[in-house]
C-alpha cells in the first residue's frame, strides 16, 4: 500500500534477487517515460524505494502521481 506523507507518495517494493528489481526498474522507467513524469527512487540489491511527488505543482501530490503509482502496482502483479 502506497503511504502518503510529506507531500509525497512512498512505497518500498522487495524482491528475490537483483535482477528482478532492476527489471521491475526498467518497466517503471518505461510506463514513467510515457507520462513524462519520473518518480525518485532509489535500489539497493533486491529493495527499491519510490517516492512520487509533482514538481510543477509545488512538490505536492498530484492526479499524475496517484495514476503512475496504480501503474506500478500493476507492474508488480503483473
Amino acid at each position: 500500500m502506497w503511504k502518503e506523507e510529506n507531500n509525497q507518495l512512498y512505497k518500498k517494493f522487495e524482491f528475490g534477487n537483483f535482477s528482478e528489481a532492476f527489471a521491475f526498474m526498467t518497466r517503471v522507467a518505461l510506463e514513467a517515460e510515457k507520462m513524462d513524469h519520473h518518480p525518485l527512487w532509489t535500489n539497493v540489491w533486491n529493495k527499491v524505494e519510490i517516492w512520487l511527488f509533482t514538481h510543477d505543482a509545488g512538490d505536492m501530490v498530484t492526479e499524475k502521481d496517484r495514476k503512475l503509482s496504480e501503474k506500478i502496482d500493476k507492474l508488480v502483479q503483473g
